[in-house]
């Protein structure tokens, strides 16, 4: 893409109630210290009340009163602007929320159905294959069925200041104005005659009863009758508060008739009357176990609560991002993070007009070749590229899988499949849970989708002769069976481009081909039709039916992302355990660690095509934190140990178990994922009393959530109470602190597995610093973090404490000098400070180096002797050279978890450095020299001085004197 303004460096900020834009601007002179160049914070426009997270925008107008105000957030800008810093924001362009009926254009939209000015935001299908439900939204919200529910009195009508609506717990859904007749014409006579038809009371009743009566409907209005109902409702309104508020007469008919509609208990044909009411209406209310079949409006994956918006209508682009032009126009954002790109109809497109709209709005900075800094949030495949988007580059999991996989070792990969399969008793492929965790979604999740794509594709197939015979329950199967063996989670075929890119035309015929293989019994042809349509060769559908063609398409297209996101990243990763820091958003679990040269090879073609792409390691959507994956990633290289390790804590805490349906609880393969998360999560720090406890009630709730999103004894939607409290005292009486004989056995093999895992931490911390790419740092995880997945990771981060710990380090800089310190803090490398150090000072030099790290060369640097235990880059420019060099898999080197430093670990091990090479390197981390041995050809550094005190090394060459 064209040239961007790309930041140096992020910090993640999961703004909320907790924590706020003053909250923010508090810690700017402490993340401006730490050498962070840019904020880069989640949504903050006014979301749902009590959101932790930001992704469930109500109103994105305004920013989110819980957060602040207009005064707080200039404050927060303006402290970072003067620190020199720069703000990034996320965008949601999906979804909006609608829990809490905190939504107002869904509110408006529940009200007054297609007629409503906000009809077109969202994607409802207003003429759903269910008759009964035309010109209806189904509101899958109630805790019963229907009748139930309503015979309980939990839908209770309401009326308040000249509205009505009915309430269901903390909802509440607006009764349509011209359906209030049928509230306010019960028992009018009764009040006539206390009023008088001819006095102006029962004047006034009787005019709003006419002006209702003359209200347009909810659908089928042309824009001008559209305009007058939105107009002559609200009157009616104010006149009906005006009335009631000055006759107590009136006020008291609406309040006797409310009450008559609300009906009596164990009277079912009193509720006869509000039934009918509610079936006036443009939503209809219903059981929230029938959504996956029967709701008729696209949501976020399966979430009822976030309903999908029509980004690809230009009004509805301009409408959702009024708020973000306009700060964008006033200098209070420098770039923007697209929430799940995927997601939208043509991703391409809207990233094209948001390029666009920048440079409308911000012609002094943004030109045709100097673009507004995107990053899009997309996973990629294996063999798969970012398409050619106006885009900076991803968010980053591509990065942090490549990064991950390169402290797996490979050579051990048989050997962990066995531990696995012997311990957990299964022997079924990821591919194969992948396939099956899609199944589970298109069945029980997204039922309602895939009926519609059948029902849209039942349409074309009847414009052929050959495949007119096609029914929609084929067509449904075909097409479930296609979507759950895609290789990627979407492609992007559009009505721009004539043909389909060769990248699409393949991931369209590997699934087919393994759909057919799959299900070699059932005709070929249904699933060669669906290819023929996806991949645009249908040449029999006539012209006047391409549009519709491309419509399905688009739609499919939307369909197969949250299918792979959902029968993925939160159920097969949960499934699958083999070595579950490789279950990563991003991540390919099959994948058993990627070789140097792999992930030389990755890097080098960032730093040509995406160089200012995002490297994350932890987000707010990761399973596990960047140290948690790190200490894993050791088991790796010791799966002898880890299998009679394994072993003996499933016999030490045998007693622990329980007995459901006749078989031993939890299941073994539950067991493994939990001796694994308790060695990843396990904290530094010796545990008293409280932090025991505390850590339990973690370990509980992560094991609970791990159930639910693995399907497999439990779910969300359909809990196993015997099961969960059987996990529950599993891992409750595994962590007592009176199970003495396995907590002592496992704290010996953690603690071990902990000092290689920091030694993992501080070479992934390195490489992503000194690497292609814009290093992202996820808010508190300057510090050693093993935090598992959300919630745990959103708790409360200690900047009072971070901001102490920078202070005392640059104090100790001056006071001891950077080599003494070093010393010090791998005295004791569980200390924070020691993270904290690597991370400022390198983050500093590359704020110092800014070209350099910007637009600088990647060269991979070959090193000879431990060559397997080295991974080495230089960063070029014709007035720098800088040297990133790390160790990986040290296991064999430091049988103790020892730092690798010196001739002890590394012997004669040099590493081959850049011609023209200096006389000596300078150590950036401790300042000491690193002579270059220029004997020889090619000259080089011995990898024993470059960790003569530090087991990882940044490297600048000294200039010549």
């Amino acid at each position: 893409m064209s040239s961007v303004t790309a930041p140096l460096s992020t910090y993640r900020l999961q703004l909320s109630r907790a924590f706020t834009f003053e909250d923010a601007a508090g810690i700017v002179e402490y993340l401006s210290a730490l050498g962070v160049s840019h904020c880069y914070a989640s949504s903050y426009f006014a979301a749902v009340p009590g959101s932790t997270h930001g992704y469930d925008v109500t109103d994105p107008t305004r920013l989110n009163p819980e957060i602040g105000d207009e005064q707080t957030y200039s404050a927060w800008i303006a402290t970072l602007r003067a620190h020199g810093m720069g703000h990034i924001l996320d965008l949601v362009p999906n979804h909006m929320g609608i829990a809490q009926s905190a939504n107002p254009w869904w509110q408006d939209v529940l009200e007054n159905g297609e007629s409503s000015r906000y009809a077109d935001v969202f994607d409802i299908d207003w003429t759903p294959l269910k008759t009964e439900m035309q010109h209806q939204v189904l509101l899958p919200v109630l805790g019963d069925v229907y009748g139930a529910v309503l015979e309980c009195q939990d839908l209770v009508l309401e009326y308040s200041e000249g509205a009505f609506r009915v309430r269901y717990f903390d909802n509440t859904f607006p009764i349509a104005p011209n359906t209030y007749d049928a509230i306010l014409d019960l028992a009018r006579n009764d009040l006539l005659n206390d009023v008088g038809a001819e006095g102006e009371i029962g004047s006034e009743f009787l005019s709003i009863l006419t002006a209702i009566k003359h209200l347009p409907g909810l659908h089928g209005l042309t824009p001008e009758q559209r305009q007058e109902r939105d107009r002559e409702k609200e009157v009616i309104k104010r006149r009906l508060a005006g009335l009631t508020s000055r006759s107590p007469e009136v006020l008291s008919h609406v309040t006797s008739v409310v009450a008559t509609l609300n009906g009596v208990p164990e009277m079912p044909a009193s509720f006869d009357a509000l039934d009918a009411l509610l079936s006036k209406q443009a939503y209809r209310l219903a059981y929230w176990r029938v959504a996956a079949e029967e709701i008729n409006y696209r949501r976020f994956f399966d979430i009822n609560e976030l309903a999908a918006i029509r980004m690809e209508d230009p009004a509805v682009f301009e409408r959702v991002h009024a708020l973000a032009f306009e700060l964008l126009a006033r200098g209070a954002v420098d770039g923007f993070r697209i929430d799940h790109v995927d997601g939208l109809y043509d991703p391409g497109d809207y990233l094209r007009r948001l390029q666009a709209r920048a440079r409308e709005v911000r012609p002094d900075v943004y030109t045709d070749d100097h673009q507004l800094y995107l990053v899009v949030e997309k996973i990629l495949g294996r063999q798969e590229t970012l398409p050619d988007w106006e885009v900076a580059g991803t968010t980053g999991y591509d990065f942090l899988a490549a990064l991950n996989g390169l402290f797996v070792d490979g050579r051990n990969e048989r050997g962990m499949t066995t531990v696995y399969e012997q311990f957990s008793r299964l022997r079924e492929s990821y591919r194969d849970i992948a396939y099956r965790g899609r199944q589970l979604i298109l069945r029980v999740s997204m039922a309602s989708e895939l009926n519609v794509l059948a029902h849209r594709l039942n349409r074309l197939s009847e414009r052929h002769r050959h495949y007119r015979d096609f029914t929609p329950n084929s067509l449904a199967q075909a097409m479930r069976e296609i979507i759950a063996c895609f290789p990627v989670y979407r492609t992007y075929v559009n009505e721009r481009d004539a043909t389909v890119t060769p990248r699409d035309w393949a991931a369209i015929e590997r699934a087919v081909a393994e759909a057919k293989k799959r299900n070699a019994t059932r005709p070929a042809s249904v699933y060669d039709f669906v290819a023929d349509v996806l991949l645009k060769r249908a040449a029999y559908i006539p012209e006047s039916d391409r549009a519709e063609q491309l419509r399905f398409i688009g739609k499919f297209q939307q369909v197969t992302s949250p299918v792979t996101a959902k029968g993925i990243e939160d159920t097969a990763l949960y499934v699958y355990n083999r070595l579950v820091s490789l279950n990563e958003v991003g991540g390919e679990p099959e994948r058993f660690g990627m070789s140097p040269g792999e992930v030389h090879g990755w890097l080098e073609a960032r730093a040509r095509a995406w160089p200012h792409g995002m490297s994350t390691t932890s987000t707010h959507d990761t399973k596990r934190s960047e140290d948690v994956r790190a200490r894993l990633n050791v088991l790796s290289e010791i799966p002898g140990a880890w299998k009679q390790a394994s072993a003996r804590w499933a016999r030490l805490n045998r007693r622990a178990r329980s007995i459901i349906d006749d078989q031993s609880y939890p299941s073994r393969n539950e067991e493994y994922l939990f001796y694994q998360t308790l060695l990843g999560s396990w904290p530094l720090e010796t545990m008293t009393p409280a932090g025991n406890e505390a850590y339990t009630v973690r370990i509980v709730e992560y094991m609970l959530k791990a159930m639910r999103e693995a399907k497999v004894f439990t779910s969300w939607l359909n809990p196993s109470v015997a099961h969960e409290q059987a996990m529950t005292r599993f891992v409750t009486t595994v962590l007592a602190q009176d199970n003495g004989e396995f907590r002592a056995d496992f704290l010996e093999f953690e603690e071990r597995l902990a000092r290689l895992g920091i030694l993992n931490s501080l070479s992934q911390l390195t490489v992503k610093i000194a690497a292609p790419g814009v290093p992202d740092f996820y808010q508190g995880a300057e510090l050693w973090d093993f935090r598992l997945v959300d919630p745990d990771n959103r708790r409360p981060v200690d900047y009072g404490r971070r901001r102490s710990l920078l202070e005392s380090l640059d104090a100790d800089i001056e006071r001891l000098g950077r080599v003494e310190l070093a010393a010090q803090l791998m005295a004791n490398p569980a200390d924070d400070r020691l993270k904290i150090y690597v991370t400022s000072t390198l983050l500093r030099f590359r704020r110092a180096r800014a070209r350099l790290f910007q637009e600088g060369h990647y060269v991979a640097l070959p090193a000879e002797g431990r060559q397997e235990h080295v991974f080495a880059f230089a960063r070029l420019s014709q007035e720098s050279q800088v040297l990133a060099v790390v160790p990986r898999m040290v296991a064999a080197l430091t049988p103790d978890g020892a730092a690798p430093l010196g001739e002890r670990s590394w012997g004669d091990t040099r590493l081959e450095v850049p011609t023209p090479a200096p006389a000596a390197y300078r150590q950036v981390l401790t300042g000491r020299c690193v002579p270059v041995v220029q004997e020889g050809a090619p000259p080089h550094v011995r990898v024993a001085d470059v960790f003569a005190d530090l087991p990882v090394a940044v490297l600048e060459a000294d200039r010549p004197s």
